[in-house]
């Protein structure tokens, strides 16, 4: 085999690769030798048949198979002994439309190397946390919220207004005719829910116990039952009570339909989770700030076709987010824009970054990690958890895209634990800010 430089500009490379005949009829003679104790062939006994006739039985067949090893052989033992990384997969081609066999196989390959990533002294790394206390306004403005989600409703004088609960009898009829499914008796109805068909509440607003009506909708196109999806149809309704929302009363009642002891346990609970989700705000402001600050301290050459794709990438998506009536890919070819590629060359630059680092130090994705990010992403897809789980374990590129964050994650902690790391105390509208800010920049 030979190999010999075309190119090397900043980090692109160009190699052109010669596999000569012989190695070639090696690597088939080889293949032939290792298969000729198994083969049977009329006139000769197990084992037995001649090289030379099993070459012109097979030789043709492993042919392609042995081109496909020898250059694939001659790539990896280049980046072997060169340490290069490609950036992406190295483009291949055979120079030698007109081969023949008995020829050399000539080959050019062409790829990105990735750079080479400065050491950088994590230790002198200093970075602020922002700390916030659940203090009792946030505890009780929590409870609140809870005691509405346990609300009850009592009956009222007058007329149904949205949010009120209206107790009623139900008849359904299409073309006049009563249809499976569309009768009830004692329904309680939240005006406002959303939970009947589009239209349906907005009639009920002013009715009042006693009040009969008759309610015209028509079916959505895409409802669920076939026989009924774009149907008008006419729903006969009694109304026999109408109710107003009443919040439950924060006690120890309440806190027992939450599942906890008593009110004061309640309490504990709710400042536990809300001082949870106070440190992960707090935790992506240090992180926003780390990063920041790491982007300062490395300077190094990136391979073009990375930063392109990301820039292509973060055009794609801001376009989506401008245009979400958009749902497919059926719209102009969107170009990036010289902050997109700012953008893009940031995160490629702190990508090798953090995978430099985290490789040496050894930063790994563990199985029951990797199960627990599949089962997360997994409960988006209800009645389909088991396809979903199955598609991922046998895809690599999903697996790569639910692994990255959590490798990032562990990365960015063990840098916390080698800087220099203050914690600041701040009202939870300061964290808030904190936040806020993140998405301006």
């Amino acid at each position: 085999m030979q190999v010999t430089e075309t190119l090397n500009d900043g980090l692109k490379r160009g190699y052109a690769i010669t596999v000569t005949a012989a190695e070639l009829d090696e690597k088939v003679n080889a293949k032939l030798a290792e298969a000729q104790p198994e083969i049977e062939m009329k006139g000769f006994r197990k084992g037995k048949v001649p090289m030379p006739l099993l070459k012109k039985q097979f030789g043709q067949r492993l042919l392609g198979e042995s081109m496909q090893e020898a250059i694939d052989g001659a790539m990896n033992q280049h980046f072997e002994e060169t340490g290069d990384r490609p950036a992406l997969q190295p483009e291949v081609k055979m120079t030698n439309d007109d081969w023949k066999e008995g020829d050399d196989i000539q080959v050019e390959m062409s790829y990105e190397k990735l750079p080479e990533v400065p050491e950088v002294d994590v230790s002198s790394l200093e970075v602020e946390r922002l700390v916030v206390k659940a203090d009792e306004s946030a505890v009780d403005e929590a409870l609140a919220s809870l005691a509405e989600t346990a609300q009850d409703f009592e009956d009222k004088d007058g007329a149904a207004e949205d949010g009120d609960q209206v107790v009623i009898d139900f008849v359904g009829k299409v073309d006049g005719e009563p249809f499976e499914g569309g009768a009830a008796e004692d329904y309680p109805l939240t005006l406002g829910s959303g939970s009947f068909i589009p239209g349906f509440e907005e009639q009920l607003t002013g009715v009042s116990a006693g009040d009969e009506k008759a309610v015209e909708v028509t079916f959505p196109e895409e409802y669920g039952a076939e026989h009924l999806a774009g149907k008008a149809a006419v729903f006969d309704v009694t109304v026999k009570a109408v109710k107003s929302p009443k919040a439950a009363e924060v006690n120890d009642e309440l806190a027992q339909k939450f599942g906890a002891e008593d009110l004061d346990a309640l309490k504990g609970q709710i400042r536990e989770r809300l001082e949870a989700e106070y440190a992960g705000a707090a935790r992506q402001v240090m992180k926003r700030n780390m990063l920041d600050k790491l982007d300062e301290m490395v300077t190094f050459d990136l391979p073009p076709s990375l930063v392109d794709a990301e820039a292509k990438q973060i055009a794609h998506q801001l376009w989506h987010e401008e245009n979400p009536d958009v749902q497919g890919h059926d719209h102009p070819e969107i170009e990036p824009t010289d902050e997109h590629k700012e953008l893009a060359e940031r995160r490629v630059r702190l990508g090798l970054l953090l995978a430099e680092l985290g490789q040496k130090a050894e930063v790994e994705v563990s199985e029951a990690e990797m199960t627990q990010a599949i089962m997360n992403q997994a409960r988006q897809y209800p009645g389909q958890e088991r396809a979903f789980f199955d598609y991922v374990r046998q895809n690599p590129g999903m697996q790569q895209q639910l692994r990255a964050p959590i490798f990032e994650d562990k990365v960015i902690d063990h840098i916390a634990e080698q800087a220099t790391v203050t914690e600041t105390e701040v009202t939870k509208e300061e964290l808030e800010k904190a936040v806020e800010s993140l998405d301006d920049e």
